[in-house]
């Protein structure tokens, strides 16, 4: 599902709500993530799951075209850790 399809189907479960205020709600809730993120904080969303950032080493990479070592930087990537609740959702007998 793409943000858009995420906006357009509140917008079909809310109609009393205008869809440029639901992009709005949309947009603003990936940006107050996303800067909770950046400023090294986890962000936790009960029964779905959390968001947290982890720290890569810099390492010896290789560049699988000319077989060439490549020195890799440090850095932080995002990491996703789903929720009790989302994984027995996912994992339901039907």
């Amino acid at each position: 599902m793409t943000k858009s399809e995420l906006i357009q189907r509140l917008a079909e479960r809310n109609p009393h709500l205008y869809q440029r205020d639901i992009e709005r709600i949309v947009g603003t809730i990936f940006d107050e993530i996303s800067d909770a993120l950046s400023r090294g904080d986890r962000v936790e969303l009960r029964g779905f799951g959390a968001f947290s950032v982890k720290r890569r080493d810099a390492r010896q990479g290789r560049n699988p075209r000319t077989g060439e070592s490549v020195a890799v930087g440090e850095k932080y990537v995002p990491f996703f850790k789903t929720g009790k609740q989302l994984r027995e959702r996912l994992n339901m007998d039907e």
